[in-house]
């Protein structure tokens, strides 16, 4: 038996013998107990026992062979500028052995790791972690169960989100200067551009941002379709865009809560995504926390300009609010009518040794654009415009769906950074006029449009959830026209 199915088995069982502990004997509790207690070590020592006799010289125990770089590699001796060409559409080819990939497709959202290969650009990297990823959002209509909140089950779409792990048990430290490789697949976006088109605009008003490419995927030798590559936020990522990778990186830990008091220590170290080690100091981003809750509205804009690149952070908030992305810094969700429980999401927080400034980066743009003309996410649209605030800054509910939350500009950072107005709506009229104006967007969106054309009709033609070239193509022209009408507001 193949051993991801194997164990896949050996869950089902166990999974069935804890929750119903009288299957095997109704008359004896203890009897079964111990009977449940052989059966586990049985199968795990079948398991063990079939990776010990099938591991081949030169192979992991999963069968996937173990390629040792000889040190002339491509991958090797070039940076990351090869993986982000914003003018070629790379081809990237997964492979895994026969029953993992099964394995992965019971249940992707578990986001376990299988081992398997990368091929790019003729050269193999073996092995790696290959596994599915995402959010919620990511998988519904991804699996098999359940809808917002709880998906679970089997694989149902050609396309799910997937994520490499290169640095795979040691194997291999980097590749063309990466760690990890995530290939976006775009469920909610028959235009293919969104997420591409948020970042490339963040870049192009020079706010650090990941960088971001269409590719094409193909998994054990079958074309999956288009993806979105994203760059990966981690130590590769800030030595790439800041020249200094060494300072810490916060993932969704807002600097003050929503109660106005300052995130404790333990927050920031909780949230870390790098530097997990101990003796990792956090009182930079401390200190400006609390320094933020303890001064009057009128000193926080001089302690955020101490801290942070003011003017970086409106060039932030004019691009976000461009595109409405909905389900960001802006949307702060909250559990009920709980005032403790409300955060927002989809960001990253850089410390730049270099400049000792704290850096805000973008993350997690696939429902952007949605809400421009009209709220077509019923779970992400923000009730109020930047700076605006309602009910005495306690939760509400808003949107088709009735979703609790609270007016972001409540938060004292937020409406420290709301109280440069002349300067925002300067910077807002240089991005209207200048990147997102209809000839240079355009011009852009025109570009990879002709980039991915050919990809896209190869996806509809195999796959039938593939989105289709007519939809596709009329998603493109709504795209088109949302941005006209976000120029206009």
């Amino acid at each position: 038996m193949n051993r991801f199915l194997w164990l896949s088995n050996i869950k089902e069982i166990t999974y069935h013998l804890r929750s119903n502990p009288f299957a095997l004997n109704q008359k004896s509790a203890p009897l079964n107990t111990l009977w449940f207690t052989f059966f586990l070590s049985l199968s795990i020592s079948c398991l063990l026992f079939l990776n010990a006799c099938d591991k081949k010289p030169g192979f992991t125990s999963s069968g996937v062979e173990i390629i040792t770089p000889v040190g002339n590699e491509n991958y090797l001796n070039n940076g990351s500028e090869v993986i982000f060409d914003q003018s070629k559409l790379h081809s990237f080819y997964l492979e895994l052995p026969e029953g993992a990939l099964s394995y992965l497709d019971r249940d992707p959202t578990e986001e376990k790791y299988v081992e398997g290969s990368l091929t790019f650009n003729g050269e193999t990297i073996s092995p790696v972690g290959i596994r599915y990823k995402g959010s919620y959002g990511a998988f519904v209509n991804g699996v098999s169960k359940g809808l917002f909140g709880e998906p679970s089950g089997y694989k149902i779409s050609t396309k799910l989100s997937m994520k490499v792990k290169i640095d795979w048990k040691g194997y291999q430290d980097t590749f063309y200067g990466l760690k990890k490789l995530q290939f976006h697949a775009m469920p909610h976006d028959p235009s293919q551009l969104r997420e591409r088109l948020g970042y490339w605009l963040f870049r192009e008003m020079g706010v650090h941002t990941p960088r971001a490419v269409h590719v094409k995927l193909y998994i054990n030798g079958v074309y999956n379709g288009l993806f979105t590559l994203v760059e990966q936020i981690d130590e590769q990522f800030t030595a790439h865009t800041f020249g200094d990778g060494s300072g810490n990186i916060y993932k969704e830990r807002w600097p003050i809560k929503s109660n106005g008091k300052a995130a404790k220590k333990s927050d920031f170290y909780n949230s870390l995504v790098n530097n997990e080690v101990a003796g990792t100091k956090v009182d930079h981003i401390l200190e400006f926390a609390q320094a933020i809750e303890h001064a009057s509205a009128a000193e926080r804009p001089a302690i955020v300009d101490n801290y942070m690149d003011t003017d970086e952070i409106l060039r932030y908030i004019a691009v976000d609010r461009f595109i409405r992305h909905d389900d960001g810094i802006f949307h702060w969700y909250c559990t009920n009518d709980d005032i403790n429980g409300c955060n927002p999401h989809n960001f990253y927080w850089y410390e730049n040794p270099v400049d000792n400034k704290i850096y805000l980066i973008p993350w997690d743009l696939d429902n952007a654009f949605e809400n421009i003309t009209a709220d077509l996410n019923p779970v992400t649209p923000v009730a109020d415009d930047f700076g605006e605030t309602q009910n005495n800054c306690q939760p509400f509910t808003y949107g088709e769906f009735n979703i609790w939350q609270k007016s972001a500009s409540c938060d004292p950072l937020i409406e420290a950074w709301a109280s440069h107005v002349e300067r925002y709506d300067q910077i807002k009229q240089e991005l209207i006029q200048g990147v997102a104006s209809k000839v240079q967007i355009e011009a852009q969106i025109n570009e990879w449009t002709i980039q991915i054309m050919s990809a896209t009709a190869e996806a509809a033609e195999l796959h039938e959830d593939a989105v289709s070239m007519i939809d596709w193509e009329s998603s493109v022209n709504i795209l088109k026209e949302t941005l006209e009408y976000a120029r206009t507001k």
